[in-house]
């Protein structure tokens, strides 16, 4: 599948959420949209979420994600990201503590569900190393910041 960010379709990390309507990539995130190439998964849709100001904005943030496939958090992909963590663990002392909890969830869904992850997030490099899925960054890294 042509489109997008390489094309294919991806889990668009919270990271990527957050930067979506900025002129650089706002044109080329609305049509993977419209390419169906956009997902979701619970942890994502909890963290856009939760930095929601009131009801009206928790529901208007919410309506974003409806149309979205979302890729479930099963058994499958708490056994992915815990055998990530320990590889992880075992590279080096504290490696396993340079990426965040959500980060390796969705890591590891993605994986899971054979999709890549858009974001604007360096654990994804690094999560790449370990799980089986591409990282993507939404714009160049330090591009956006």
């Amino acid at each position: 599948m042509s489109g997008p960010f390489g094309g294919g379709a991806y889990i668009v990390d919270t990271s990527a959420w957050a930067r979506a309507e900025r002129a650089p990539v706002k044109r080329r995130f609305s049509a993977a949209r419209r390419n169906g190439q956009v997902a979701t998964c619970a942890i994502v849709t909890l963290e856009f979420l939760h930095s929601s100001r009131d009801g009206g904005e928790f529901d208007k943030r919410m309506a974003l994600f409806s149309d979205l496939h979302d890729v479930p958090i099963s058994r499958s992909v708490t056994n992915a990201a815990l055998g990530a963590y320990r590889e992880l663990a075992h590279r080096r002392p504290l490696a396993h503590r340079a990426v965040k909890l959500p980060d390796l969830i969705v890591a590891a869904a993605a994986a899971d569900a054979a999709v890549d992850v858009l974001h604007y997030d360096a654990d994804y490099d690094t999560l790449a190393e370990v799980l089986p899925f591409e990282s993507r960054w939404i714009a160049p890294r330090g591009s956006l910041d």
